[in-house]
């Protein structure tokens, strides 16, 4: 793995946090407890702030940048970003599912108890309600998530947080 600074800000990474080998974290990045970063994921915090939450995976490469002075990339707690999501500068609020190979762009705002379906991008300046399923290219709501579906989101959150604890017990 690498843990880069950048401009003197040194990437703070929480407890029994699990990184892949061939991750990459530089700059003005927080990750918090029991989350994870696997393999071949980018997370770049060069000309803004990355901040990613408790209990978030964030999946096989995946990139994570920012917009220099306006639009930092900030994850909520227990998140999962799928594979070959692509996130800038955006916000993904509590308790979130982003579907493999979604695109994220600056200034979105995913409310919690949410998901991005596979393949979605969301263009600049959207806004989402909580508890939606977002879709499309581009992206729109197409129905509020069931109570069952909502708390199915932080179930699959806890199941990566065990995934890494196996991980970690490997290294």
């Amino acid at each position: 793995m690498i843990i880069k600074p950048f401009k003197g800000l040194n990437p703070e990474i929480g407890k029994r946090v699990f990184i892949a080998e061939d991750a990459v974290i530089i700059g003005d990045v927080k990750v918090g407890d029991d989350s994870s970063i696997w393999y071949g994921t980018i997370i770049r915090g060069d000309v803004n702030y990355i901040r990613i939450g408790k209990c978030t995976s964030v999946q096989d490469g995946t990139v994570i940048h920012v917009t220099n002075k306006t639009a930092p990339t900030i994850i909520g707690n227990y998140v999962t970003i799928g594979h070959a999501v692509k996130l800038h500068g955006c916000e993904i609020k509590d308790n979130c599912l982003i579907g493999i190979g979604a695109i994220i762009l600056d200034n979105v705002v995913i409310n919690e108890n949410s998901i991005v379906a596979a393949g979605t991008l969301v263009p600049p300046r959207k806004k989402f309600p909580p508890n939606s399923l977002i879709m499309g290219f581009p992206a729109k709501v197409v129905r509020t998530l069931s109570d069952d579906e909502i708390k199915e989101l932080k179930e699959h959150a806890l199941r990566y947080v065990k995934y890494k604890n196996e991980y970690l017990k490997d290294k």
